[in-house]
């Protein structure tokens, strides 16, 4: 009985190992054929480019403060009204009046207002960049300002805010809005210099005149 029992325990461990080793060849065999997984999921797809690639580049601050408006400014200042005050003699709230705010020192516009420390230090004045900078991200622009406003992400906006504020008690000089150049004429007198060789050339199969 012994005898029968080690026979088949035999022969079961030899089969084990035999399914061992073959589930081991057949794992390297299959893996040496199948393709590495590539970094970047997903199929690229001709014609499509990338997200943001292409994309037109924004306008200039000049360009954008020439198309806005007082008008469309005192829409978006709307946001803006819950902590300030912008007529002429207008009360403090949560943030300064901002009467003739444009053109003045940053932090220091109005005289007595509690600023942050981070605003009042800063340095500078409120010019058109310095105050769409700060539009656009007040931590940014003074890390540690007291003001929770997130910013105006649409550079649109931004510009007609602060020409509402121009209209408010005035401002400096608007920035300049930027020309494109115009391409280059070497085109053109190329095309002219080849048209006056073709024409001084005699055509084929003539003879110049005795």
């Amino acid at each position: 009985m012994d005898d029968r029992f080690n026979t088949a325990a035999g022969w079961v461990l030899f089969a084990g190992i035999i399914a061992l080793g073959l589930s081991v060849l057949s794992g390297k065999y299959f893996h040496a054929d199948k393709p590495e997984r590539p970094e970047k999921i997903g199929y690229q797809i001709e014609g499509v480019e990338a997200e943001g690639a292409g994309a037109e580049a924004a306008p200039d601050l000049g360009t954008l403060i020439a198309a806005a408006t007082p008008e469309a400014g005192a829409k978006v200042f709307a946001k803006c009204a819950a902590c300030h005050t912008i007529e002429q003699g207008g009360a403090n709230g949560i943030g300064p009046n901002l009467w003739g705010v444009m053109g003045t020192g940053i932090g220091q516009h109005v005289a007595g207002f509690a600023y942050s420390p981070a605003l009042s230090g800063h340095g500078g004045n409120w010019t058109w960049e310095n105050m769409d900078a700060w539009l656009t991200n007040p931590r940014g622009f003074a890390d540690g300002t007291k003001m929770s406003f997130a910013g105006l992400p649409k550079p649109e906006d931004r510009a007609a805010v602060m020409v509402y504020m121009e209209s408010m008690g005035g401002a400096p000089a608007r920035p300049e809005p930027v020309v494109a150049e115009e391409a280059p004429a070497e085109e053109a007198a190329t095309e002219g210099e080849g048209e006056a060789a073709a024409e001084e050339a005699p055509a084929e199969g003539t003879e110049a005149e005795a």
